[in-house]
Protein backbone atom coordinates (compact mmCIF):
# COMPACT_ATOMS: atom_id res chain seq x y z
CA UNK A 1 0.00 0.00 0.00
CA UNK A 2 1.49 3.33 -1.04
CA UNK A 3 0.81 6.87 0.18
CA UNK A 4 -1.64 7.61 -2.60
CA UNK A 5 -3.91 4.77 -1.47
CA UNK A 6 -3.61 5.88 2.19
CA UNK A 7 -4.54 9.41 1.15
CA UNK A 8 -7.64 8.14 -0.69
CA UNK A 9 -8.72 6.10 2.35
CA UNK A 10 -8.27 9.04 4.72
CA UNK A 11 -10.09 11.33 2.27
CA UNK A 12 -12.99 8.89 2.08
CA UNK A 13 -13.13 8.69 5.88
CA UNK A 14 -13.11 12.49 6.24
CA UNK A 15 -15.76 12.85 3.52
CA UNK A 16 -18.03 10.30 5.25
CA UNK A 17 -17.57 12.13 8.57
CA UNK A 18 -18.47 15.47 6.97
CA UNK A 19 -21.54 13.90 5.33
CA UNK A 20 -22.71 12.53 8.72
CA UNK A 21 -22.20 15.92 10.38
CA UNK A 22 -24.16 17.63 7.59
CA UNK A 23 -27.03 15.15 8.01
CA UNK A 24 -27.04 15.67 11.80
CA UNK A 25 -26.98 19.46 11.39
CA UNK A 26 -29.85 19.51 8.89
CA UNK A 27 -31.98 17.13 10.99
CA UNK A 28 -31.47 19.37 14.04
CA UNK A 29 -32.75 22.33 12.03
CA UNK A 30 -35.75 20.40 10.70
CA UNK A 31 -36.86 18.79 13.97
CA UNK A 32 -35.73 21.22 16.64
CA UNK A 33 -35.40 24.56 14.92
CA UNK A 34 -39.08 25.55 15.01
CA UNK A 35 -39.89 25.14 18.71
CA UNK A 36 -40.00 28.82 19.47
CA UNK A 37 -42.53 29.34 16.66
CA UNK A 38 -45.12 26.89 18.03
CA UNK A 39 -48.17 28.00 19.94
CA UNK A 40 -49.88 26.24 22.79
CA UNK A 41 -53.10 24.45 21.89
CA UNK A 42 -54.78 25.66 25.07
CA UNK A 43 -53.98 27.68 28.17
CA UNK A 44 -55.14 26.77 31.66
CA UNK A 45 -56.00 29.62 33.95
CA UNK A 46 -55.91 28.87 37.66
CA UNK A 47 -57.66 31.12 40.11
CA UNK A 48 -56.05 31.58 43.48
CA UNK A 49 -57.66 33.28 46.42
CA UNK A 50 -54.57 33.18 48.58
CA UNK A 51 -51.93 35.82 48.35
CA UNK A 52 -48.46 34.44 48.68
CA UNK A 53 -46.60 35.92 51.59
CA UNK A 54 -42.88 36.22 51.68
CA UNK A 55 -41.41 35.75 55.09
CA UNK A 56 -38.99 38.52 55.86
CA UNK A 57 -36.28 37.44 58.21
CA UNK A 58 -34.48 40.01 60.24
CA UNK A 59 -30.75 39.72 60.19
CA UNK A 60 -29.34 38.86 63.58
CA UNK A 61 -27.02 41.57 64.89
CA UNK A 62 -23.40 40.53 64.53
CA UNK A 63 -22.61 40.95 68.23
CA UNK A 64 -25.31 38.39 69.04
CA UNK A 65 -23.73 35.97 66.57
CA UNK A 66 -20.38 36.45 68.30
CA UNK A 67 -21.94 35.89 71.73
CA UNK A 68 -23.50 32.64 70.47
CA UNK A 69 -20.34 31.60 68.58
CA UNK A 70 -19.21 27.99 68.36
CA UNK A 71 -15.67 28.12 69.74
CA UNK A 72 -14.78 24.74 68.20
CA UNK A 73 -15.72 25.95 64.74
CA UNK A 74 -13.88 29.20 65.42
CA UNK A 75 -10.74 27.20 66.17
CA UNK A 76 -11.08 25.46 62.79
CA UNK A 77 -11.52 28.81 61.04
CA UNK A 78 -8.43 30.10 62.88
CA UNK A 79 -6.39 27.41 61.11
CA UNK A 80 -6.47 29.75 58.08
CA UNK A 81 -4.91 32.51 60.20
CA UNK A 82 -2.22 30.60 62.06
CA UNK A 83 0.21 30.65 59.15
CA UNK A 84 0.77 34.37 59.83
CA UNK A 85 -0.63 35.05 63.32
CA UNK A 86 0.16 33.54 66.71
CA UNK A 87 -2.06 33.44 69.79
CA UNK A 88 0.75 33.75 72.36
CA UNK A 89 1.12 37.21 73.88
CA UNK A 90 4.09 39.04 72.37
CA UNK A 91 4.84 36.35 69.74
CA UNK A 92 4.55 38.13 66.41
CA UNK A 93 4.67 36.14 63.20
CA UNK A 94 4.30 37.54 59.72
CA UNK A 95 1.33 39.36 61.25
CA UNK A 96 0.90 40.69 64.79
CA UNK A 97 -0.05 38.31 67.60
CA UNK A 98 -3.78 37.95 68.20
CA UNK A 99 -3.75 37.46 71.97
CA UNK A 100 -6.12 40.10 73.36
CA UNK A 101 -6.95 41.50 69.91
CA UNK A 102 -10.63 42.07 70.78
CA UNK A 103 -10.68 45.42 72.57
CA UNK A 104 -7.12 46.39 71.60
CA UNK A 105 -6.36 49.61 69.74
CA UNK A 106 -5.48 49.18 66.07
CA UNK A 107 -1.75 49.27 65.45
CA UNK A 108 -0.95 48.94 69.17
CA UNK A 109 1.26 45.82 69.19
CA UNK A 110 4.82 46.72 70.15
CA UNK A 111 7.64 45.40 67.97
CA UNK A 112 5.39 45.04 64.93
CA UNK A 113 5.70 47.25 61.86
CA UNK A 114 2.12 47.95 60.79
CA UNK A 115 1.14 49.39 57.43
CA UNK A 116 0.56 53.14 57.58
CA UNK A 117 -3.16 52.70 56.96
CA UNK A 118 -3.78 50.65 60.11
CA UNK A 119 -1.42 52.73 62.23
CA UNK A 120 -3.30 55.92 61.39
CA UNK A 121 -6.90 54.64 61.75
CA UNK A 122 -6.98 55.06 65.52
CA UNK A 123 -9.90 52.69 66.05
CA UNK A 124 -10.34 49.81 68.50
CA UNK A 125 -10.61 46.21 67.37
CA UNK A 126 -14.12 45.51 68.65
CA UNK A 127 -16.36 42.79 67.20
CA UNK A 128 -17.82 45.03 64.47
CA UNK A 129 -14.44 46.40 63.33
CA UNK A 130 -12.93 42.91 63.26
CA UNK A 131 -15.95 41.70 61.29
CA UNK A 132 -15.45 44.40 58.66
CA UNK A 133 -11.69 43.77 58.49
CA UNK A 134 -11.92 39.99 58.22
CA UNK A 135 -14.65 40.25 55.56
CA UNK A 136 -12.20 41.89 53.15
CA UNK A 137 -9.02 43.42 54.60
CA UNK A 138 -8.09 45.28 51.40
CA UNK A 139 -11.48 47.04 51.33
CA UNK A 140 -11.42 47.92 55.03
CA UNK A 141 -7.86 49.27 54.98
CA UNK A 142 -6.62 49.86 51.42
CA UNK A 143 -2.87 49.36 51.38
CA UNK A 144 -2.79 46.96 54.31
CA UNK A 145 0.05 44.45 54.46
CA UNK A 146 -2.43 41.66 55.20
CA UNK A 147 -2.48 39.65 52.00
CA UNK A 148 -5.73 37.75 52.62
CA UNK A 149 -8.78 37.87 50.35
CA UNK A 150 -11.24 37.72 53.23
CA UNK A 151 -13.74 35.44 54.90
CA UNK A 152 -17.15 35.71 53.24
CA UNK A 153 -19.22 33.55 55.60
CA UNK A 154 -20.71 35.72 58.36
CA UNK A 155 -21.09 32.82 60.81
CA UNK A 156 -17.48 31.78 60.30
CA UNK A 157 -16.36 35.34 61.06
CA UNK A 158 -18.48 35.36 64.23
CA UNK A 159 -17.09 31.97 65.30
CA UNK A 160 -13.52 33.16 64.68
CA UNK A 161 -14.00 36.36 66.68
CA UNK A 162 -15.69 34.37 69.47
CA UNK A 163 -12.66 32.07 69.52
CA UNK A 164 -10.24 35.02 69.58
CA UNK A 165 -12.15 36.55 72.51
CA UNK A 166 -11.14 33.55 74.63
CA UNK A 167 -7.51 34.67 74.32
CA UNK A 168 -7.34 37.70 76.60
CA UNK A 169 -6.47 38.67 80.14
Amino acid sequence: MNTFELTKIMGGFCGALLLLLLIKWSSEIIYHGSHEKTQAAYVLEIETDEIETVEVTEEIPFIELVNAADIGKGKKVYSKCKACHKLEKGANGTGPYLYGVVGRAQGAVQDYNYSAVLSEMGKVWNEEELNKFILKPSAYAPGTKMNYSGLANRTDRANLIGYLKTFSD
